[in-house]
């Protein structure tokens, strides 16, 4: 679909979007109607179609503005990393944070497995890709260590990825600080003694 020519379409749209995310985020995709996303949105439900075509179009957005915003907060938190290392920790930190902030998107990702594995997929590949690069970077620079940077990049965004699922979208607090902490000395250090 084009993207909207005005302001108030393009605020429309917008309202639409953040409803699919609280509706999607709530109940999931298979319990969600294109009902309950134009209702949560106080939008008609011929106007919803006017900027999604369907309910998986919307979904399928949904996960590109993760992927999006995603690299948008870890790129703005690592711009001041004097070296990779301290990437590494400010990086993790700021998905944390993210995720907590927003974890009906997150939830939405991590949905999008078994909705749409094609989205799924490019929302990994892509970042995955981003990573790997930035590390072969950092060994040209002398700030790591040399090894597979694809399997660097997938196993830290393994790590982020677990570290988010447990401690980021926990029904009790957490210090994200502390569990940042932690998982960035065994970034760091490994587990050898």
């Amino acid at each position: 679909m084009t993207a909207p020519k005005t302001k108030r379409g393009a605020a429309r749209r917008e309202m639409i979007l953040r409803a699919a995310e609280k509706v999607f985020g709530d109940r999931g995709f298979a319990a969600s109607t294109i009902a309950d996303l134009a209702r949560e949105a106080n939008t008609a439900l011929g106007t919803y179609y006017i900027y999604f075509e369907s309910k998986n179009a919307v979904f399928r957005e949904l996960v590109l503005e993760m992927g999006t915003l995603t690299r948008r907060v870890m790129s703005d938190a690592v711009a001041s990393a004097p070296n990779r290392l301290e990437a590494e920790r400010l990086g993790l930190r700021a998905f944390l944070g993210f995720v907590a902030e927003r974890p009906a998107l997150y939830r939405i990702v991590e949905e999008a497995r078994f909705v749409d594995p094609e989205a799924y997929k490019d929302y990994f590949t892509e970042f995955g890709a981003a990573y790997r690069e930035q590390l072969e970077r950092a060994v040209e620079a002398g700030e790591i260590t040399d090894g597979d940077a694809e399997v660097r990049a997938w196993a830290l965004m393994g790590i982020a990825k677990n570290l988010g699922d447990r401690f980021a979208l926990s029904d009790e607090p957490q210090d994200l600080d502390e569990v940042t902490n932690q998982a960035f000395d065994l970034i760091r250090n490994g587990l050898a003694p």
